[in-house]
């Protein structure tokens, strides 16, 4: 008798074959852009943009603890310290990645899956390509001014009145023209690629195991909270490449150090974290960041695959990437 365990280690070791009929193709599925655009808004205005401050602040600030990033972010505004850069900078980057996010991420992960992939395979391409389209297509400029404002306020500290965040958007374009506002993009797309791969795979994996452990087949539809259950595991675990986010906001900090390369690619951005703060420096933030990706996952994934079904109940479509 094979128990539920190892039904569900089958899965995991043999993640490439699916056990149930390939779905039919769809039409294309506009509903899912201003889907994804609204669950992003309602993600990045509530628990999002404070969770990104405190990771930005401690991934730029390697010496802070959790603690102190909480009082310095306090000292720099209360409770509207942990909303920097929220309006325009998030606000237009949620708006837009969340809708480049489901749309993407839906179809490739409906294309795999007609030409055969399993849930998990599907959801870590589908979320590659659409980690990789948004960073590319809409986050270069907002995620870098967003770790712009969250970092550069501390001029304010000196006793100097900062300078607007548009003025400080063109001062950086007059000075340093696309490639300065969209510094880090590189790091940024490897970033998401990585983030929404794992997330919505490990959540499509967990997903499959909690159909074996309770008997179900592959296509039978999951409650709301199995489906905020399996997000919570996903959006925690690809808190992994946090690496990959520190160095993304080193390279894109307003801070002044003299120490720091002046020109900064991933490899000596690396290089630069390690020989001041060690391996540890390079984990920073973690803490914060796997809180937020619990959070969008959730929001992104479980409540999106939720809200695709019930827009198609009022739509009419049959929704894309369902599960």
């Amino acid at each position: 008798m094979v128990t539920h365990l190892e039904r569900c280690t089958k899965r995991i070791t043999s993640p490439f074959l699916t056990t149930t009929m390939s779905p039919q193709k769809q039409p294309v599925s506009y509903s899912n852009i201003l889907l994804g655009a609204c669950l992003n808004m309602f993600e990045v205005t509530t628990l999002g943009q404070p969770l990104e401050v405190t990771k930005t602040h401690m991934a730029a600030n390697r010496g802070d603890g959790l603690i102190n990033s909480f009082r310095n972010i306090w000292a720099r505004g209360g409770i509207l310290g942990f909303y920097q850069g929220l309006l325009p900078w998030a606000w237009i980057e949620a708006s837009t990645k969340g809708a480049v996010l489901l749309f993407t991420a839906s179809e490739l992960e409906h294309t795999a899956k007609v030409a055969g992939s399993s849930n998990f395979v599907a959801g870590i391409l589908g979320g590659m390509g659409g980690g990789i389209a948004q960073a590319y297509a809409t986050m270069g400029f907002c995620t870098c001014m967003k770790t712009v404002e969250i970092t550069r306020l501390k001029v304010a500290a000196g006793g100097q009145k900062p300078p607007g965040t548009f003025q400080v958007f063109m001062d950086i374009y007059r000075r340093e023209g696309i490639k300065g506002i969209n510094k880090g993009v590189n790091a940024v797309a490897i970033r998401q690629c990585t983030n929404w791969g794992s997330r919505i795979g490990l959540s499509r994996l967990a997903e499959s195991c909690i159909r074996d452990i309770r008997g179900l087949k592959q296509d039978s539809s999951l409650t709301p909270l199995d489906k905020i259950c399996a997000s919570v595991l996903g959006g925690g675990l690809s808190a992994w490449n946090q690496p990959i986010e520190v160095i993304r906001v080193e390279m894109q900090s307003a801070k002044n150090d003299p120490n720091r390369p002046q020109k900064l690619s991933i490899v000596t951005t690396a290089k630069y974290i390690y020989a001041n703060n060690g391996f540890k420096g390079l984990y920073r933030g973690v803490t914060p960041r796997i809180c937020l990706g619990v959070w969008q996952t959730v929001c992104m994934v479980g409540v999106g695959d939720i809200a695709k079904v019930w827009v198609a109940k009022i739509t009419g479509e049959t929704p894309v990437g369902k599960h």
